[in-house]
């Protein structure tokens, strides 16, 4: 439902898979927006199952589980529960505030590093990581098949050990190209800017974008996109001021 407000009339689309845009979606009715939702990407199993098996069989062995994702807690959680295994982590990291809620009530009680606000990206959690001492420690990184190697290598240049695994697959999502036009597309991570140019087609510069980080912003600016709104800091509080903002000036 919309109503007035300071987003009234304005067509956004927002990318996430539903259970992940539902809260996004209903703020943004609430200041008055059209909301079309529709997945650009879905989650897929790995290519190969045996890495991530072996890894989560000696999950208690590592000093430190890494998620760069709320995706990457969800493939942890299923396959060990399809392995019937319930060791828990001794450490949990997370890069941002939604992958550490999942984190924790996946793995409750576990102690979990996360970066400031401000410094919701790999890189910002990287020198979290690196200033508690990560020399001679054994890290396990649950990734995306497209993550970027920030993480895995800055950790193993600061003396870690690191096992790193694709625990999950994105892939652009069926009829992801379908629906109205919009005002505004939101996007939440480099996997959904290709994916948007892919089904957008020369569109896809056109529609002007927000997007969730630093890193989503680079990639949608080197795509040509039209990045109008960028989330500071990376959640959705700070999605909708900067969406917010944007249409003040408009």
């Amino acid at each position: 439902m919309t109503g007035a407000g300071p987003l009234s009339g304005l067509r956004v689309r927002v990318t996430r898979p539903a259970a992940q845009a539902a809260p996004l979606v209903a703020a943004l009715e609430a200041l008055g927006a059209r909301v079309e939702a529709g997945a650009l990407i879905e989650i897929a199993p790995p290519a190969d199952i045996a890495p991530l098996d072996l890894a989560l069989r000696a999950l208690a062995t590592f000093d430190s589980v890494v998620f760069g994702s709320a995706n990457a807690v969800a493939a942890v959680a299923d396959r060990c529960a399809a392995l019937r295994l319930a060791a828990a982590p001794r450490a949990l990291a997370a890069v941002g505030s939604a992958t550490a809620a999942a984190a924790r009530s996946t793995f409750p009680g576990v102690p979990l590093v996360q970066p400031p606000a401000d410094a919701f990206h790999a890189e910002g959690l990287l020198a979290e990581l690196v200033a508690t001492g990560v020399a001679g420690r054994r890290f396990f990184l649950p990734l995306s098949d497209r993550a970027r190697p920030v993480l895995a290598a800055g950790l193993r240049v600061a003396g870690a050990e690191v096992t790193a695994v694709v625990a999950y697959r994105t892939v652009t999502a069926p009829g992801a190209g379908a629906g109205a036009s919009a005002d505004l597309v939101v996007l939440a991570s480099p996997s959904a800017v290709q994916a948007w140019i892919e089904v957008a087609g020369v569109a896809a510069q056109i529609v002007p974008v927000a997007v969730i980080g630093p890193v989503t912003a680079s990639a949608a600016r080197a795509a040509s996109l039209s990045v109008v709104a960028v989330a500071q800091p990376s959640t959705n509080e700070g999605l909708l001021a900067a969406i917010t903002a944007w249409a003040s000036r408009s």
